[in-house]
């Protein structure tokens, strides 16, 4: 921390310095706090630049430059920007999360430290049956009371063994990485990762999105309202390029040409101009590049991800709810 007599040099958001340290609730025992960050957009703009100026570029100028860097994919400032959080999740949607390999990671060791007996269920809204379109989705809808109430029986009866199978047996003094090995996928773990601002909002933009799993949407829109303290700037690019806009194809702005054409008036409808499924095909595009080019020209509403500062909590507290759940063996 900075004092009186010795201020930071270091490039501060007063927006992300309220929530330093500060720990959001995520699903039922999980967590994300923003540990650290170093730089700010204007970091950005300062490494676009080569630039040693502060203080010398209206926000305008900076909101212009970010802006044009995130729509053309320059990718390379935002780099410089990087972020520290702490975060506790169930260890299926750790195995999710690891796949981003653009970020330094440190895990709980369940070799060295006994596993919290923490477990995520799924609230029944969240229970569903499979998607009959997709292998690795969900049905739209939860299904039947019934059913939720017999999977939660069956989770809770093998959950309860495991925890007590690992407490036998860290209590006979079997090596931790032994004993842990039958903890299930709903366990959770946590771990501090570091990334930059690039590679997050990668992330960001896989994980908000409504075909990811649930659960890892939900880490990712508390990340998300973190990216909007620290760098809000680039965070309002972001939204409206990667997360409200999309890419198009070569056939798709074909199909588009045929309807619209642009001049230095502006950009004028074609008269009488139409294209049917059949003459969408004929430029290339398959069924369901059709059908993904439809739902692109669907406007939508932009997300909002700011945080509740309500829900934040202190990372004593955090630390006692987790030590509670240790096994006695360890006290």
């Amino acid at each position: 921390m900075s004092s009186p007599t010795h201020p930071t040099r270091r490039p501060t958001v007063p927006a992300a310095e309220e929530i330093l340290g500060g720990y959001f609730p995520v699903l039922d025992h999980g967590f994300v706090a923003l540990v650290d960050y170093m730089g700010t957009d204007d970091s950005v703009e300062r490494a676009a630049r080569v630039s040693y100026g502060y203080g010398t570029r209206k926000v305008s100028a900076t909101r212009g430059l970010v802006r044009y860097l995130r729509r053309h994919l320059h990718t390379t400032p935002s780099e410089m920007v990087e972020f520290k959080f702490h975060c506790a999740m169930p260890m299926f949607v750790a195995r999710q999360w690891i796949r981003h390999r653009t970020a330094s990671v440190n895990e709980y060791s369940g070799r060295y430290s006994l596993m919290p007996l923490l477990f995520h269920s799924p609230e029944q809204d969240q229970f569903s049956l499979q998607s009959a379109t997709s292998n690795q989705g969900r049905a739209p809808g939860s299904a039947s009371p019934e059913l939720y109430r017999e999977a939660m029986r069956r989770w809770e009866e093998v959950r309860a063994r495991a925890a007590d199978d690992y407490g036998w047996l860290v209590g006979e003094n079997v090596a931790r990485e032994l004993a842990r090995i039958d903890l299930p996928l709903s366990t959770y773990t946590q771990w501090y990762w570091k990334i930059d601002l690039h590679n997050l909002l990668h992330f960001l933009t896989l994980r908000v999105d409504d075909h990811a799993q649930w659960e890892i949407q939900e880490y990712g829109r508390v990340m998300a309202g973190m990216v909007k303290r620290v760098a809000p700037l680039s965070y309002e690019a972001w939204i409206d390029y990667q997360v409200m806009g999309d890419k198009l194809s070569g056939g798709e702005i074909e199909a588009l040409s045929r309807l619209v054409t642009a001049d230095g008036d502006g950009i004028v409808a074609r008269s009488g101009a139409g294209l049917t499924n059949r003459e969408l095909g004929a430029l290339g595009l398959s069924g369901r590049e059709i059908r993904e080019l439809k739902a692109k020209l669907e406007p939508g509403e932009a997300p909002d991800y700011d945080l509740d500062l309500a829900t934040m909590r202190d990372p004593e507290d955090v630390a006692a709810e987790m030590l509670e759940a240790v096994p006695e063996v360890d006290r």
